[in-house]
């Protein structure tokens, strides 16, 4: 028998364009301080959607941190995703000319609805002008692999590579399937995800959902876990994280920010948010036990919070089956009301939050939540400083998916 210590998969790097924040600093000190940057939705042609409020990424210019190259055969999505993968391999200390093991370096994005900007624009072309006036680049730029691809091309990396098409809880179980390639033997994996949901065309899509919200007060838009919860608002942007063998990490002097611990992942059903209570607790169950983690070590869960009553219920009562007498005291939080859900961009988005809450002894608040109507202890108003080493993330889909992350402090985080 091998006496050889089993692989580690860690977090090195977090690179982050989101609504409330272009890089991962300052997306912390605004998930820090609770600050709420839901507005009215200013995008071209979707003034008169039914949709008025969302998470729009402002002040974003692609040409900064991308290549024209490839910035013309690529979508909105993909242009954060490129640009958070850039600040993720900046933070994990890669140099930006190729890897000198490229093949040690694999790429894995998830992805809810791809290019729809992109497409729209060209089917447009099709219809009113002509096959002739569409782009050769239509093939690929609305795809959900297209950002997986663009950033390996890009970066010169060719490890292991695909893309996670489960749902917005995609999420996490890319970062589980990343987690996993590096146990069996990848050197790291670059993996996240980006969404660009607000173009006319991706925004009508979404109006098939019961579960969206079309209040237009931002302030009241998004209220999970509340009696005026009223459903979601979507958002834009996401993170893209490096996770790396730990051995690896410490032969080249990058710091251990987390361990990537544990997952599982169910499927209930489209809408089904009574059946998901039986099965986002299984899920938590699972991520638990692959990280040989007992329910009281949890110090931190990070609520999928969907908006929904009859949603937001089955999570309090599934955090409560998962996590027995522990649930009503262990704090849980929702930065995404702040900011909106960003699709499968969401949970990689609250997996950052909780690698940097861990890193800095506090729990991030709630905004917009005041009066919760679940036996829950959210964290509202401002943020709550502990002792955390074990945080539980949590994410579920429109259509059914359900997914637990359970990520544990880095023996490096303090920073």
């Amino acid at each position: 028998m091998s006496s050889e210590r089993p692989r580690r998969a860690v977090v090195t790097g977090i690179g982050v364009i989101a609504p409330n924040g272009l890089r991962a600093d300052a997306y912390w000190k605004s998930v820090r301080e609770g600050l709420g940057v839901l507005d009215r939705i200013t995008r071209e042609g979707c003034g008169d959607m039914p949709l008025k409020v969302a998470g729009e990424v402002r002040g974003f210019d692609a040409s900064d941190l991308i290549e024209d190259r490839f910035l013309v055969q690529t979508d909105r999505f993909s242009h954060y995703a490129m640009a958070a993968a850039q600040l993720a391999l900046d933070d994990a200390g890669f140099a930006r000319e190729d890897p000198e093991e490229p093949f040690e370096i694999g790429v894995v994005t998830a992805a809810g609805s791809g290019g729809g900007e992109f497409g729209q624009r060209e089917l447009q072309k099709l219809w009113g002008q002509g096959s002739k006036f569409v782009g050769p680049y239509q093939s690929i730029a609305w795809f959900y692999a297209a950002s997986t691809g663009q950033i390996s091309i890009r970066s010169g990396l060719k490890g292991p590579c695909g893309v996670v098409a489960s749902d917005e809880a995609g999420g996490l179980d890319a970062l589980a399937h990343a987690a996993r390639g590096v146990r069996r033997g990848t050197g790291a994996v670059l993996v996240g995800a980006a969404e660009a949901p607000l173009a006319p065309y991706s925004m009508v899509c979404q109006l098939g959902y019961p579960e969206l919200s079309t209040v237009e007060d931002p302030d009241r838009a998004y209220r999970p876990f509340t009696a005026g919860a009223c459903g979601f608002v979507p958002a834009e942007g996401g993170a893209m994280l490096v996770v790396e063998d730990e051995s690896r990490a410490r032969d080249r002097g990058a710091a251990v920010r987390a361990v990537v611990a544990g997952h599982g992942a169910t499927f209930t059903g489209a809408s089904r948010w009574e059946e998901s209570r039986e099965g986002l607790a299984r899920a938590v169950r699972v991520a638990l036990d692959e990280a040989g983690c007992a329910p009281e070590e949890v110090d931190v869960v990070f609520a999928d919070a969907m908006g929904v009553p009859e949603a937001d219920r089955a999570e309090a009562l599934a955090i409560a089956d998962a996590l027995g007498a522990h649930a009503t005291r262990v704090p849980v939080t929702a930065p995404k009301t702040g900011i909106g859900r960003a699709y499968c961009g969401a949970p990689v988005l609250d997996t950052a939050a909780a690698v940097f809450a861990m890193e800095h002894g506090v729990v991030p608040p709630t905004p917009h939540v005041f009066d919760i109507c679940h036996d829950l202890d959210l964290v509202m108003s401002r943020a709550r400083p502990a002792e955390l080493r074990t945080a539980l993330v949590l994410s579920r889909g429109l259509m059914g998916s359900n997914a637990a992350l359970v990520v544990r402090r880095g023996d490096d985080s303090a920073r």
